[in-house]
């Protein structure tokens, strides 16, 4: 009680540093549960920089108080006090260059630096009053306007009298004020404590989303003149994640997910269109995703997929505002990612590498049953893909992707059915005849302004066929492309929506030299396919995403009549 009694009449000292102090307070509490830390123009630790983030800060951890004892907090607040006293003293407020007569704490600055002497700026010379500062700095600031105040009062010069006696009308007027302030720090200090014994774990975070999707198709006949059917589907995918962080720079992941959408493929005879949230249909839950994220040395991160791995988990997809995993982005698969990056899956090991801030090398191989010991299957003898990519940064807004592919006994499920040959040929004659395929693919998003970005993409994959099967099929070779262009709008009507709007064509064999019993193996006509949605941010944790994709010659056959499927999809994350 003593102590407090002490440091409130340093306080009344000076009405000018009990306004900066107020100024700091009141916006320090009203921010206190958010983020345990406060902004205010009293940033006096001067070669502190906060700026910068934990390279794993999202996962998010409620820092343990309860094990700070005092000399520790005592250590800190010294620690940085020294700091700052190492620094050359400002003497007068000009010589902080950011700083102007305009700004709402101009006065309060100049008193604080040309009468009391307490406020250091940061060696370039600016004061950075807006950037954010910790509790410690706070208190080490306090803390050397305090001692200034102490050699003031030993000196023969004492503490203005017409300054105490202001600072005594100020304390009657804002009583009420000051007692109020008061009750709110007891009260967050009751509910941090309450967070900190209640907290679900100090290493991991637990999140989650669920995604109703509502879709229809709309279409006429296929090329043997029989009616498509005109369905309605109404389901859902929901999925729970675990993200551990063991060094502050590691990641765990675990992701439970049931699925309750299944896809369209049925109703629009061909991959083309299906939407990337959809699966299966039982809602049982499962592990989705179990993968080790950790950093290498500085520029190196390591994946290690044991489950459900996918290209975008250590590689770009160069595809930002479309990309959304299912979630968020685009709707259908194809407009979720370029094609060729669907011949990752499964278990592996992926690397990202950056080399400074304008080149990120990425390599990964992932085989779709590792973990089957049977014939023809593991991590080795079974269907794998393997990806190498060179990611080009110019600048912030704009990047560039080039990307090979090798894979084995592997389909996109994108496209038309020839594209997608493994498919293809165990629907025509029961077997899925084996394949090896190269992929080339050459990816851009440049960001034009704040509310316009256009990306796209361009893929050629070379498809061998590896057996004949007893002679029903005539070894070759396909040659698929594919290519997407898109325009993102974001932010369009509120901060955190975005309107799309893209045009491809999904991959397609344009020359085969491949026979199966007389089939044709070539797609001879062209498919558009024609994608528009808007995902509308009703809070921050709920949006609205309604679509339509169009698809003017299904399975590139002109013989069948277009398609266009209708979507919302309702997304809930926390």
């Amino acid at each position: 009680m003593k102590q407090s009694r002490k440091l409130w009449n340093y306080g009344l000292v000076s009405p000018t540093i009990l306004a900066a102090i107020l100024g700091v307070g009141v916006r320090a509490i009203a921010t206190e549960v958010d983020s345990l830390q406060t902004t205010a123009p009293l940033a006096i630790p001067a070669n502190l920089d906060t700026e910068t983030s934990d390279p794993i800060s999202q996962i998010a951890q409620v820092p343990d108080h309860n094990g700070d004892s005092r000399d520790e907090i005592w250590e800190q607040i010294n620690h940085y006090s020294n700091e700052t006293n190492a620094l050359d003293q400002v003497t007068n407020v000009s010589q902080l260059r950011d700083v102007s007569p305009g700004d709402w704490a101009y006065e309060a600055l100049r008193s604080l630096v040309e009468r009391y002497g307490c406020i250091a700026g940061y060696p370039d010379g600016t004061y950075r009053g807006n950037r954010a500062m910790t509790r410690y700095e706070f208190a080490a600031g306090l803390n050397a306007c305090l001692q200034q105040i102490e050699r003031l009062i030993a000196g023969t010069d004492g503490v203005d009298e017409g300054d105490l006696e202001t600072l005594r009308r100020l304390i009657q007027e804002f009583e009420a004020e000051l007692a109020t302030l008061g009750a709110r720090v007891d009260n967050l200090e009751g509910r941090v404590a309450f967070l900190e014994d209640n907290q679900f774990s100090t290493t991991t975070k637990l999140s989650g989303e669920v995604i109703f999707g509502l879709a229809g198709v709309a279409a006429g006949e296929d090329a043997n003149g029989d009616d498509i059917d005109n369905v309605t589907i109404f389901g859902h995918r929901t999925r729970l994640e675990l993200n551990t962080s063991f060094t502050g720079e590691d990641v765990l992941r675990t992701r439970l997910q049931a699925e309750g959408l299944g896809s369209l493929t049925e109703q629009t005879i061909t991959p083309e269109g299906d939407l990337f949230f959809a699966g299966a249909t039982d809602s049982d839950v499962v592990i989705d995703a179990l993968l080790y994220d950790f950093p290498l040395g500085e520029n190196t991160r390591v994946v290690l997929d044991a489950n459900a791995g996918a290209s975008d988990d250590f590689a770009s997809t160069v595809n930002p505002f479309l990309d959304g995993d299912g979630g968020s982005g685009a709707l259908s698969r194809f407009g979720t990612r370029h094609s060729i990056y669907y011949y990752l899956d499964g278990a592996g090991i992926g690397i990202n590498h950056a080399l400074g801030d304008k080149l990120e090398l990425s390599a990964g191989y992932l085989a779709s049953e590792a973990a089957d010991p049977g014939d023809d299957t593991g991590i080795f003898n079974g269907p794998y893909g393997a990806l190498a990519q060179i990611l080009f940064k110019p600048s912030d807004q704009l990047n560039i992707g080039l990307t090979y592919i090798h894979a084995y006994n592997r389909d996109t499920d994108t496209g038309s059915r020839r594209s997608n040959f493994r498919s293809f040929t165990e629907d025509l004659i029961g077997n899925a005849v084996p394949t090896s395929s190269n992929s080339y693919g050459v990816e851009l998003s440049w960001r034009l302004s704040d509310r316009f970005a256009l990306g796209g993409w361009v893929g050629y994959t070379q498809t061998t066929t590896l057996s004949t099967l007893g002679g029903q099929i005539d070894r070759g070779d396909l040659d698929i492309w594919n290519w997407a262009v898109n325009l993102a709008f974001p932010d369009l009507g509120k901060e955190g929506s975005v309107a799309a709007i893209l045009v491809g064509m999904e991959p397609k064999v344009t020359d085969s030299s491949v026979n199966i019993a007389g089939i044709d193996t070539e797609d001879d006509d062209t498919s558009l396919h024609i994608e528009a949605f808007y995902q509308y941010q009703l809070t921050d944790n709920i949006a609205i995403t309604p679509g339509i994709i169009w698809l003017t010659a299904p399975d590139h056959d002109n013989d069948n009549e277009d398609i266009v499927i209708g979507a919302i999809r309702t997304t809930f994350s926390f």
